[in-house]
């Protein structure tokens, strides 16, 4: 059974010709949520989640995939992301797609049992490149034909990126997941920083992130803005309150609405499955 599950009363499982599927896989969750072309509109988001200090592994990810019956049509477009705290950033006028392997064995290590992937991400003029396990990768690729993956990387630089979005500034974003989080920092338009950080607690993300604070002579009267696995008044946020005045939550924005049934869903929770809609 989903964690989460809310759907609209105009979803229709027998018009997925006229929906985007967009779905996060992973060993530390599945979530896919449903756009309605017709009328631009979120109408579906189901969230699974193994139970704590679990992972899901493929037999469970299957299970999830083959025993739903809307993961099992067909789509007028479908995306998939793959987070991962294993990737790098290569400036695209560098970038030899030959050499995409080779890139990424700076950073990380690999072995037999991954592959390496990668995005190009016009937003900062960059390429980035990213590992998937070759059974995650065999069980999408048979579930979804065809579709290309994006790191979740992609998106969120989107989201950041996006027109209208007054960077002028400084812009600091960060991005959580189970294991790792992301922060990313703009300056002027410019992409100072896009780094990935592991983290048992929530001091290891006060650690990490104040630090690059003081190394990069940040105030702290900037905004900070975050996204992923954290909700407004949480422990997480309420620690950062000590430190920095300005917090704000990442909303999505695109040519898209959401149903009323998301009113309650705190969305920036699932911001890269809904951005992924504006990438390319």
């Amino acid at each position: 059974m989903p964690s989460l599950e809310l759907f609209d009363e105009t979803l229709d499982i027998n018009s997925t010709e006229n929906y985007v599927l967009s779905v996060q896989a992973g060993i530390n969750g599945f979530s896919f949520c449903i756009l309605d072309t017709l009328r631009n509109k979120f109408v579906l988001i189901r969230h699974f989640e193994p139970d704590e200090n679990k992972y899901f592994n493929i037999e469970k990810l299957n299970e999830i995939i083959t025993n739903d019956d809307f993961l099992t049509k067909k789509y007028k477009q479908i995306h998939i992301i793959t987070p991962s705290p294993k990737f790098t950033l290569v400036p695209a006028p560098l970038y030899d797609p030959g050499k995409k392997d080779e890139y990424f064995t700076f950073n990380h290590l690999t072995d037999n049992n991954s592959i390496i992937l990668s995005n190009n991400i016009p937003e900062s003029d960059t390429f980035v490149i990213f590992s998937l396990t070759k059974s995650v990768n065999d069980l999408l690729t048979s579930s979804f034909p065809g579709v290309q993956y994006f790191h979740h990387i992609k998106p969120l630089l989107r989201h950041i990126t996006c027109p209208g979005k007054n960077l002028s500034g400084k812009y600091i974003h960060v991005h959580i997941e189970r294991e790792f989080f992301n922060l990313i920092v703009f300056d002027q338009n410019d992409l100072i920083l896009c780094n990935s950080f592991n983290h048992r607690n929530i001091s290891d993300i006060l650690y990490y992130v104040l630090n690059v604070f003081k190394r990069l002579d940040i105030k702290q009267e900037e905004t900070i803005y975050f996204s992923g696995q954290t909700e407004k008044y949480d422990d997480l946020t309420s620690n950062f309150s000590i430190y920095i005045r300005d917090i704000k939550f990442a909303e999505p924005t695109g040519n898209f609405s959401f149903s009323y049934v998301f009113n309650e869903l705190e969305l920036h929770r699932f911001l890269n499955l809904f951005t992924v809609i504006n990438c390319e």
